[in-house]
């Protein structure tokens, strides 16, 4: 009767901790797709920033002429970004990325003849407007990242996330560009 007893006890804690593993593996999992997802929302709005860099280099570079490794370091930046594939090599390039607009703007308002012209300033206001726009998204996938950040590196998550090659996401850094 006792090796029943103990027999029983044995089984429904093996029971439970199987419970607990599947349980803990199941959040891993769920905090992948939740950072997933928040990198699919955002990513939209990056390639359509990249859309917009051939023209900014265009308008540019005609009279930035000395600033060419600027612009030049902006378009590889693009091109690199357009065939990432991974999230976190995206969101670092995106981060060069923000930080190079953040320059051109920033030199352009000392040619008096860049803020002359229209196509610049209607391109400025989009880019503007996608900069807003990823700001908010941004604050959302970040919030996503750090859950996920945690969620892989506190135990027994830990265990999972080694086994199944999770590795910790990269944050976006701010993108607010001063204009």
């Amino acid at each position: 009767m006792n090796d029943l007893i103990a027999t029983f006890i044995i089984m429904i804690l093996l029971i439970l901790l199987l419970y607990y593993l599947i349980d803990n593996y199941n959040k891993v999992v769920v905090l992948k797709n939740y950072t997933e997802k928040a990198f699919a929302n955002i990513d939209t709005l990056l390639k359509q920033r990249a859309a917009e860099i051939p023209e900014l280099v265009n308008i540019v570079g005609k009279i930035m002429s000395h600033h060419k490794s600027l612009l030049l370091e902006l378009t590889q930046s693009r091109e690199y970004y357009l065939r990432c594939y991974q999230a976190n090599q995206k969101v670092e390039v995106n981060n060069q990325i923000t930080n190079i607009l953040k320059q051109i703007l920033l030199v352009s308002e000392n040619y008096p003849e860049l803020q002359a012209l229209n196509n610049l300033n209607k391109l400025q206001k989009r880019i503007t407007l996608l900069e807003e726009k990823i700001a908010d998204r941004r604050e959302f996938f970040n919030e996503s990242v750090a859950l996920y950040n945690t969620g892989i590196q506190t135990f027994p998550n830990l265990i999972f996330a080694k086994i199944l090659g999770y590795k910790p996401r990269t944050m976006l850094h701010s993108n607010t560009i001063n204009k």
